[in-house]
């Protein structure tokens, strides 16, 4: 292959997986190391369909004023992922404004943003964002087209989970199943017929698919693990009286609450939950939730001294039990993104190992140079259906 196919085909795959980590990220309401703004409220570092460098908290380093962060809204046009800057840092957490806004979102009403609240901060290099112009704007389009694509197969179908990043999954994967099977049966005539040179043939057809098949099952494991986690606020009321209420605690004093982690995959889990801010205990910490059923822990809220309003947290992750609890214990001290890692290496190489064996010597494999070109896959459908 020459260099200019190559640097061609890196580059198209490059743009494929840009895109893709900008509307999983919407999807996981966590960004993939790319986001995008929708609105004018950063201009003009920042305009309407940009892109930038998402850098994920919990590897992002400290949080100051001046960065430019990536976090949960609780009032921002409606809730969801908004992009500001920390323009002031309080003890009660951070105070944001997009730098066109006239003033503070939480002049606007949207509470003091916590550190739980905050899932990436922009790229800066010499004091300014890494601005990527119009990538966002690319993304919308695709992520609108795939939105329509999946509504009209949910109801073609009346299959509600091929909405959402699980539907995703599952219609990649089914198009790369159709896909390998059209291509087989169309060639099926040359394989009868043409002899292959198997001292040349390097199999890269059948790494390219069980590379498809290994990816789409790494993105469902990590949607399994990602989407039904993250952080849970507790509104808690520091009274100077005793309350039914049970966010609403005398000053001083705790309050216990049950925590449900509910499993509605076939596969078990297990999940670590785990205070996020003062004032918070867990205890366990980790709870092991079996096919299709529901586990609890007892998350034990204080309320300060001083009376008054306080957002308080608890964080959830969850994760696949296909490793043994003691190395998934292990590798989440390290740091929670590593059982997602170890998960993911386990299953994807699972999966290429397979197809490997099962799939090597059949019709997937790159013809020798000596053999004639194969005509694209839609000029041989085209051919089949009017012949």
């Amino acid at each position: 292959m020459s260099f200019k196919r190559t640097l061609s085909i890196t580059l198209q795959v490059a743009a494929v997986l840009v895109v893709a980590s900008l509307i999983v990220g919407q999807y996981l309401g966590q960004p993939v190391l790319l986001s995008y703004v929708e609105t004018g409220s950063m201009q003009p570092v920042l305009s309407p369909g940009d892109g930038f460098i998402a850098i994920p908290a919990p590897i992002a380093g400290g949080i100051g004023v001046g960065d430019v962060v990536t976090f949960d809204a609780q009032e921002i046009e409606g809730g969801g992922l908004t992009t500001h800057r920390v323009v002031e840092e309080t003890e009660r957490g951070y105070v944001t404004r997009g730098d066109n806004n006239p003033f503070t979102d939480q002049d606007g009403g949207e509470p003091v943003v916590q550190e739980a609240d905050i899932v990436a901060k922009a790229l800066t290099v010499g004091g300014g964002v890494v601005v990527i112009p119009h990538l966002g704007t690319v993304a919308m389009g695709f992520q609108s087209a795939l939105d329509s694509v999946q509504t009209w197969l949910a109801v073609t179908f009346g299959v509600r989970s091929l909405q959402g990043t699980q539907g995703l999954a599952y219609i990649f994967f089914g198009l790369s199943a159709v896909a390998y099977a059209v291509d087989w049966y169309l060639d099926r005539g040359s394989r009868e017929t043409r002899e292959r040179d198997r001292s040349r043939d390097d199999g890269t057809s059948v790494f390219a698919i069980v590379g498809v098949l290994a990816l789409v099952l790494m993105a469902t494991a990590t949607a399994a693990m990602v989407v039904p986690g993250g952080s849970q606020e507790y509104g808690v009321v520091s009274a100077e009286f005793e309350s039914e209420n049970p966010t609403v605690i005398e000053r001083g004093t705790s309050q216990q609450l049950e925590y449900v982690v509910p499993n509605a995959g076939l596969v078990p889990v297990y999940a670590y939950v785990t205070p996020q801010s003062p004032g918070v205990d867990v205890d366990p910490q980790r709870v092991a939730v079996g096919s299709r059923g529901e586990a609890s822990t007892t998350v034990t809220l204080t309320a300060p001294d001083e009376t008054g309003h306080y957002r308080l947290f608890v964080v959830e992750h969850r994760y696949l039990a296909v490793l043994p609890s003691g190395v998934i214990d292990e590798l989440y001290e390290v740091h929670p993104w590593a059982p997602l890692v170890a998960i993911n290496g386990l299953l994807g190489g699972g999966i290429v190992g397979i197809g490997l064996l099962l799939l090597r010597g059949e019709p997937a494999r790159i013809r020798s140079r000596e053999s004639r070109a194969k005509p694209p896959l839609y000029r041989r459908v085209l051919r089949e259906i009017y012949r």
